[in-house]
């Protein structure tokens, strides 16, 4: 019987490789369901085979955890077969994770520890040992247990070390920095953990390094969002820029192959001809070999050998050469996110740091790509139009959330840089579409809610609407859980109210601005700092406390400048300044400053700030006398303010306006029975590493945004302090 049952294996490998799933699944099944009876590991080892072809090529996932949990049954009656043993609890491990059943997934996998742990030293016991530690520390994080989780992986790490395998010593040290930071218990460990990573990876050979793209992608990511955690633009920028020379040099290499692939098929099909003389079957033969033998040079670590477990990846069709970045080697689910999940990260990271700075043009080429890359794999994954978050497989929910998440990362990056450009009719655009995917899949992308609303108010406050702005920002507030973006919400709709301009207004925003302001060294990083010192500055100079606005003002600049680079807040703050030199008659101050805001103004094509700007440098020449600069400078505001006029004209005529500046949270249909319980995809992937926009000034036309930063005359309020 054992050569039926290897007839119908190779029977179902060779339509398994014409792509006949289904056929091939019911090949293997005839051995499980035949009269006749076979042995018990020739069962287990067809079982696995059906699971494995299940998780690769669909969503059936409870047919694969049936074959799996009556494979794993099997296995307790025959004593030995340890691999067969490790690659049921493996992978009955996964589908436990894919249809979120975390504590018998747990369960599975602390047997399976006890079993590797009574196996021996053998570097394949090793092996699952690590893979288990790995899946264990995932299942652990999915609860919120992360001590428990980085104990998991450093187990791992241990393992690894006892091997001398340091490429896998390096996929724990990277694992136990993302689970790091995303508790962020204190900077100090964090640190640590950037430190250890630092360590591990020049400790491998440098050929080694280039070997291992996974670990290159992945541990540069993890040192970008520390460094955008910790507001260190500089450095975060400098592995950017390798990331990024890491992404373009491995596309082309990608080209290469698909190039050697092709030159391949066609040598193969000449080869299948009969009538080939000698001489030129000998030349394409060796053409062939020398074909296979570039394309093995080119691979890495390879999980698709015959035999190797592969659940890396389930419920898509089967990728392509060089289409996974993979972490570990076999037996280990070492992939953290598919490829063109990873590319995206990468232009999102591009985008964080360059759109603050103005580079508009490669941040708008990168968004655009990354939109598309994602969309395209939204469609593979089934979510086309119309289809809702209930409509979906639960094995696709996770994969679904991490494109669902980056998508929003993108349109939340273009309704910023629109805004900030006076592109309002723009970024209502892509406000609307993180409406509307917000509002088809709700629980997935549940923790974009706040930033939704907040850029609702960040609309409204940039169209002039700043009652609706400092509703929204409030409402974006009480939405979060993050002590970040609800100081910095709390501090943007103060800045609404300070430009509404009444007594009632002032005190509402003294009210907002003081808890964040006594707060504010207890941020990581500065920038709920600079923009509380900004608030605070504003709100002072509005109460002609001049010398102090100044002094806070010029704090809060120092430190813009130094950590954040965000051009749009220097600009403001500059402004401020410039203002602030005026009323304290230091005209030539005055004069230096507003320059230099009106030339970042300028850069970032940011009309009302241009305004703003030159009606106060306006005010100055009419001081000093200088007739001919103010008439060269009401000019140029003139046609400043109409362009601007024009443009919110076509904001508040669009059939989005009051759709999104009405004091309406949105409203979202909850779908009973949708269980989605997954870990985020990276470090508070819709929190942390956004970039918040810089504070957005008065949107009006001259004469009113002029009022309102250099009229001073506030006496009849109270100069209440903070």
């Amino acid at each position: 019987m054992e050569a039926v049952a290897e007839g119908l294996w190779a029977l179902a490998d060779h339509q398994e490789q014409k792509g006949e799933i289904g056929k091939a699944v019911k090949c293997l099944e005839a051995i499980c369901q035949s009269d006749v009876s076979f042995f018990p590991i020739v069962e287990v080892k067809t079982r696995l085979r059906i699971a494995t072809l299940l998780l690769k090529h669909s969503h059936n996932v409870n047919h694969a955890k049936s074959h799996l949990e009556r494979a794993q049954l099997l296995l307790k009656s025959i004593p030995s077969c340890f691999d067969l043993k490790c690659r049921a609890y493996s992978l009955l491990s996964q589908c436990y994770h894919l249809v979120g059943a975390i504590p018998p997934q747990k369960q599975i996998l602390h047997k399976a520890l006890e079993l590797s742990a009574s196996a021996g030293h053998e570097i394949t016991v090793k092996l699952w040992s690590c893979n288990f530690n790995s899946q264990l520390a995932n299942a652990l994080i999915i609860e919120g247990d992360y001590r428990s989780s980085i104990s998991a992986l450093e187990a791992g790490f241990v393992c690894a070390a006892e091997i001398y395998y340091p490429e896998l010593q390096m996929f724990f040290a990277t694992s136990i920095l993302h689970v790091h930071l995303m508790q962020w218990d204190d900077e100090s460990t964090v640190e640590r953990a950037v430190t250890k990573c630092n360590e591990v990876w020049e400790s491998l050979d440098p050929q080694k390094r280039q070997q291992c793209l996974g670990l290159l992608f992945y541990n540069e990511l993890l040192h970008i969002f520390y460094r955008l955690r910790i507001c260190d633009y500089k450095n975060a920028g400098a592995h950017v820029e390798r990331l990024d020379a890491a992404m373009k040099a491995d596309l082309q290499q990608m080209q290469h192959v698909q190039q050697l692939g092709r030159e391949l098929n066609a040598v193969n099909q000449s080869l299948s001809r009969f009538d080939l003389h000698h001489r030129e079957r000998s030349a394409l033969s060796e053409k062939q070999a020398r074909l296979q033998h570039q394309l093995s040079s080119l691979s890495t670590w390879r999980s698709t050998a015959p035999g190797s477990l592969e659940p890396a990846y389930f419920g898509n069709m089967k990728r392509t050469y060089g289409d996974k970045l993979e972490l570990a080697p076999p037996p280990l689910d070492g992939e953290w996110l598919p490829k063109s999940a990873v590319y995206a990260l990468v232009d999102l990271m591009v985008v964080a740091l360059s759109r603050p700075k103005g580079n508009f043009k490669d941040s708008g080429k990168r968004i655009q790509s990354g939109i598309q890359t994602i969309q395209e794999e939204l469609v593979k994954l089934g979510i086309t139009d119309g289809v809702r978050e209930v409509n979906l497989q639960h094995s696709a929910i996770w994969m679904a959330g991490v494109y669902l998440t980056l998508l929003m990362q993108f349109l939340e990056n273009k309704v910023a840089m629109e805004l900030t450009r006076s592109e309002f009719v723009e970024a209502q655009e892509a406000l609307v579409q993180m409406k509307n995917w917000f509002m088809r899949f709700p629980t997935i992308l549940q923790t974009c809610e706040s930033i939704i609303e907040m850029l609702r108010g960040q609309y409204a406050h940039a169209v002039g609407c700043y009652h609706e702005a400092a509703f929204h920002y409030i409402e974006a507030a009480k939405l979060t859980e993050s002590k970040s973006m609800q100081a910095i919400c709390q501090i943007y709709a103060a800045v609404s109210y300070i430009c509404i301009g009444d007594s009632e207004s002032s005190t509402q925003a003294l009210d907002l601005i003081g808890p964040v302001y006594r707060m504010m060294d207890s941020f990581v990083g500065v920038r709920e700092k600079t923009s509380a010192l900004f608030a605070y500055g504003l709100l002072l100079m509005k109460q002609q406390d001049l010398q102090e606005a100044r002094n806070q003002l010029a704090k809060g600049l120092q430190l813009t400048h130094t950590h954040l680079g965000n051009l749009q807040l220097v600009s403001q703050y500059l402004t401020i300044l410039g203002s602030l030199a005026l009323a304290l008659h230091d005209p030539g101050q005055a004069r230096e400053i507003l320059r230099s805001s009106l030339t970042l103004a300028k850069k970032l094509s940011d009309i009302p700030a241009q305004i703003s700007v030159l009606s106060i440098l306006t005010a100055l020449y009419q001081e000093l006398g200088e007739k001919g600069h103010e008439l060269e400078n009401l000019e140029f505001q003139k046609k400043r303010a109409d362009e601007l006029q024009k443009r919110l004209a076509d904001a508040h005529s669009s059939i989005y306006h009051i759709e999104l500046i009405e004091q309406v949270k949105v409203e979202v249909q909850q779908f009973h029975g949708v269980d989605i319980n997954r870990a985020n995809m990276g470090p508070s992937m819709s929190d942390s590493l956004d970039i918040p926009e810089s504070i957005g000034l008065s949107a009006q036309l001259p004469t009113h945004s002029s009022s309102r930063l250099v009229d001073l005359d506030s006496g009849r309020r109270g100069k209440r302090r903070i």
